[in-house]
């Protein structure tokens, strides 16, 4: 099957999308994105990520190209045109095309771009049944990580160091030794009496959509719940871990910086609200 991408009012076979080299997304990552997991064809916390979208695109002063309802109708078509069952639908947003100068033009026109991926499964059966690893780096990011924008040079080095290491992600961590995030994540921890600990959102992180199903499932789950910063040695003293992203759901971690995690095996509020998003999503758990 040809794959298919959208730009600018266009569906392209993907090796032909283009953007000029003007695009301000290329010369300053000035735009914003989002990424919509799909599970069995569907679309999954579609409205959380379009709030989120709005809320960067209002953050960076930045115009919506196409009213909701054709943004919606792009997704929608693109998925069908890609036969995505299981994987995700990528959209960007940049400030358009103009002459490379660092004030803001004056009528260039956003720049919308669409792809997907489908990627069969969303963990292997090894990730599931044994757990993954984080490691933890200092965080190097800039003070606005609220707003979700395509400058992820950070997150790219911290990735790339996290598989030189052999490890699934990185946890970026402060000055005072406090987990913000994963370069693509959020992070959890389960601490000795059973209480889920995720921190608060502001400035410094991006307020998760997957994260915020995850409270909402904890809540219903009778699980108690704290929303703070935690540290890395709490982390490593913790009961359980675990990851949250729109491609990783509930992903369990069993070892951080080579240490085991509670005792070595993912634990069962990582399996729980796992198994409840998939419930939610599809009617039958994972």
């Amino acid at each position: 099957m040809a794959r298919w991408a959208y730009v600018n009012g266009r569906y392209l076979p993907h090796p032909q999308a283009r953007v000029h080299i003007e695009d301000r997304g290329f010369q300053f990552a000035d735009g914003v994105y989002e990424v919509v997991g799909v599970v069995e064809g569907r679309m999954v916390d579609r409205e959380g990520h379009i709030a989120r979208l709005l809320r960067s695109l209002g953050e960076l002063r930045m115009a919506m190209p196409v009213t909701l309802a054709v943004l919606d109708l792009i997704m929608r078509e693109l998925i069908r045109r890609n036969g995505v069952r299981n994987g995700h639908i990528y959209l960007q947003i940049t400030r358009g095309v103009a002459p490379r100068d660092f004030k803001f033009p004056k009528n260039a026109r956003p720049t919308l771009v669409m792809t997907t991926r489908d990627v069969g499964k969303f963990a292997t059966p090894a990730q599931l049944e044994n757990g993954v690893s984080v490691i933890t780096i200092p965080d190097i990011r800039w003070l606005r990580r609220d707003i979700k924008s395509v400058a992820l040079l950070p997150n790219v080095l911290g990735k790339q160091q996290a598989v030189e290491a052999g490890a699934f992600e990185a946890w970026q961590v402060d000055g005072d030794g406090m987990v913000n995030e994963g370069c693509s994540s959020n992070a959890w921890i389960v601490t000795a009496d059973g209480t889920l600990v995720t921190r608060q959102t502001d400035h410094l992180i991006l307020a998760g959509i997957t994260r915020a199903s995850m409270l909402t499932l904890a809540e219903s789950a009778g699980i108690k719940v704290e929303i703070r910063r935690f540290s890395v040695a709490e982390a490593y003293a913790a009961r359980e871990a675990f990851l949250s992203s729109a491609t990783t759901f509930a992903m369990p971690i069993t070892r951080i910086d080579g240490r085991a995690i509670g005792d070595g095996k993912p634990g069962p509020v990582a399996r729980r609200l796992r198994s409840a998003y998939f419930e939610v999503v599809c009617g039958q758990p994972s």
